[in-house]
């Protein structure tokens, strides 16, 4: 029964998660609200260890969701339940827009989505700051404020936007300063 679960809400995310892998965060919170076998400290490490290993981090969190729900055929059935909308959708669009690339129509969907597809990112960008920085999901308050984590939020953030170097460096000093501080 829990590969038939995987499936369908894979199959949904894969469908709805427009915009990439950080758009599906907010459908991982839903699934985590729903079932026990997710939490949102799962989804916290997930995103860490799926932005630090190569592959596309939407099929990464899939991947790592199923096998903790059902082992490897979970892994499996996830993936293929979140690949398998974007194989789909992607075959029918290519069909329509060699079409009717120059429609207007074609041309305001598209005006449509990106917007969209900014809000989802968006929208989990700022569930990664609220998971990351401070405990649980209530309102900042100040005896809930992580810190240390906060300062290595902000001190990262501002050598990633002065010194462009490659993300590897930053994974790597976040996780020394991790091991330092006790984080």
């Amino acid at each position: 029964m829990i590969l038939f679960i995987l499936l369908g809400e894979f199959f949904k995310i894969g469908l709805f998660s427009v915009g990439g892998g950080l758009a599906t965060l907010p459908f991982l919170y839903q699934l985590a609200d729903r079932y026990d076998w997710l939490s949102y400290e799962t989804i916290a490490d997930m995103i860490a260890i799926s932005e630090s290993t190569p592959g596309a981090i939407g099929v990464n969190m899939a991947t790592y969701t199923g096998f903790q729900a059902a082992g490897i055929p979970g892994a499996v059935i996830a993936t293929l339940g979140l690949a398998a909308p974007s194989i789909i959708v992607i075959l029918i669009v290519a069909r329509i827009l060699t079409a009717f690339k120059e429609s207007p129509l074609v041309a305001a969907v598209f005006r449509g989505l990106r917007p969209a597809a900014t809000g989802l990112i968006a929208a989990a960008g700022f569930g990664v700051i609220r998971l990351s920085l401070y405990n649980g999901r209530a309102p900042l308050w100040y005896d809930r404020i992580r810190w240390q984590e906060l300062v290595l939020f902000a001190l990262l953030f501002l050598l990633i936007c002065r010194f462009k170097k490659h993300p590897v460096w930053y994974i790597l000093a976040a996780g020394v300063a991790g091991i330092l501080w006790g984080l």
